[in-house]
């Protein structure tokens, strides 16, 4: 994945997103010179099928898919121009793959293996017929990367803008699903890689995109800022992560991914659990390059991490018993514990002060601009 990720994130590409998404758009409808089934079949051509579930994907009225022992998780994520994006910055290619790892952490949370996906996608008449096979290719590669079947989907045209609908496909050994709402006092709260990296790259794209708009010969800068920049644009699901508990034989007591900031998710674990938490500010993973973008936008790199989303690292809880086997895995940062619910969700600051937890993440209902 990681040669993937350097020829697939170039800076120079970003700052002509910024130009071609500054012009008006002509020839609004090139993309209706083919008919629907013409265009899925040209955006699924050869696509790879990897799971021996998938009896029949794309080419009928539905895919068929055959699960034996195990049970099926479902997760759907929809993504709305306007409201989850903004194509001003965001390449094609990189929402297409970013969509995808969007329901497969879903599913990694849940303590299973994503298997399948379907997309559903409806577009205004000013995205060609390129620009939709840019989307794809996007996805594909996601699909490749992470051995998912595309098995399905829809398209439809739309009367302003995109609007994407992803359907992932899991499954697991009953005994390994794992769920938010049974976690346990005094267990281990862990986190997966680091925090507020995908916060900070959002507000280096969003000023440097003002900019650009106030003055079109603006050159956006964003060299040396790389790291941020490839965790908004590019993330990747922890499927590592799943595979390591996997390896260990450790199943975690609850899970949830990070997709919308640090204290939103703790805050779903303890709720759903009837506990309390305990989390360590000077625990928190958060990366030099995140620190020094906060340190730009005088934020404090905590407030990324607890409040930004978008990082799909995994926020698990684990028995006392795991301790030795998770200290083992650089990959993995103890950062609390669970505790009773009378003693609340709190962060313990730095300076040892008690900050109770309040869930300020990414909201849904407000519009890209505004998170």
């Amino acid at each position: 994945m990681a040669k993937d990720l350097h020829a697939f994130m170039l800076i120079k590409h970003i700052i002509r997103i910024f130009a071609a998404n500054f012009k008006k758009m002509s020839n609004k409808n090139k993309n209706n010179t083919q008919g629907e089934f013409e265009l899925i079949d040209l955006l699924t051509q050869n696509i790879n099928i990897y799971n021996r579930e998938t009896i029949k994907g794309i080419g009928d009225d539905a895919a068929v898919l055959a699960f034996e022992k195990e049970q099926i998780v479902v997760t759907n994520d929809v993504l709305i121009e306007g409201i989850h994006f903004d194509l001003a910055y965001v390449p094609l290619k990189h929402l297409g793959y970013k969509a995808a790892i969007v329901n497969f952490s879903d599913v990694y949370a849940m303590n299973a293996q994503p298997k399948q996906l379907l997309v559903s996608i409806a577009v205004s008449n000013r995205f060609t017929t390129s620009m939709l096979q840019e989307l794809y290719a996007g996805i594909k590669l996601a699909c490749d990367n992470y051995k998912v079947d595309l098995v399905g989907g829809d398209t439809s045209s739309s009367r302003t803008g995109m609007f994407l609908s992803l359907t992932a496909i899991g499954s697991a050994e009953k005994n390994d699903i794992v769920y938010r709402n049974t976690a346990k006092e005094g267990d281990y709260i862990c986190v997966s890689g680091d925090l507020g990296a995908a916060y900070a790259g959002l507000h280096l794209l969003k000023r440097e995109n003002e900019l650009f708009q106030a003055d079109p010969s603006f050159q956006p800068v964003l060299e040396g800022y790389d790291y941020i920049l490839q965790r908004q644009l590019k993330p990747e699901a922890r499927a590592d992560i799943y595979r390591y508990l996997k390896q260990k034989g450790i199943v975690p007591t609850a899970m949830i991914d990070i997709s919308d900031g640090l204290s939103s998710e703790i805050l779903h674990i303890c709720n759903d659990s009837g506990t309390g938490c305990k989390i360590f500010e000077n625990k928190i993973p958060i990366a030099p390059e995140t620190e020094s973008m906060a340190d730009e936008l005088s934020i404090d790199p905590t407030v990324c991490a607890l409040n930004g989303g978008e990082d799909y690292e995994l926020l698990f809880t684990v028995s006392p018993d795991d301790y030795k086997q998770l200290t083992a895995e650089p990959q993995i940062s103890i950062i609390g514990h669970i505790t009773n619910k009378k003693e609340g969700t709190v962060l313990i600051s730095t300076g040892g002060n008690v900050i109770p937890l309040h869930a300020k993440g990414w909201n849904a209902f407000a519009r890209a601009e505004d998170n």
